[in-house]
């Protein structure tokens, strides 16, 4: 049974930002943790359903609503696929951004 798109957005959230894994464990296969260049940020690239999908911790140095989460002690990961943000996990809750456009 395959999991559901939200139960995989928190099941990486929850081993990125919780476990702090090196290595994301989804349906038996795995996916490096990699820290970005300039900020250090974790994120893991994976295949959910054929999509490649990036999961990126928040930086609590912008101007967001998530960035000001993240400055006061919440885990926040950003989603992105093709280049555009589809959803965060805040707190092992995850928000699904409308076709619009978001403030991350």
């Amino acid at each position: 049974m395959n999991a559901s798109f939200e139960q995989t957005l928190v099941d990486v959230w929850r081993q990125v930002l919780v476990q702090n894994a090196d290595v994301v464990e989804l349906g038996g296969k795995s996916y490096s943790v990699r820290s970005t260049p300039r900020k250090g940020l974790r994120q893991v690239d994976f295949v959910y359903d054929g999509n490649e999908i990036r999961g990126l911790e928040q930086n609590p140095d912008t101007k967001s609503r998530w960035a000001q989460l993240a400055r006061s002690g919440k885990k926040v990961m950003q989603f992105l696929s093709e280049g555009r943000y589809v959803a965060n996990v805040v707190d092992g809750k995850m928000n699904l951004y409308g076709k619009g456009g978001t403030d991350a």
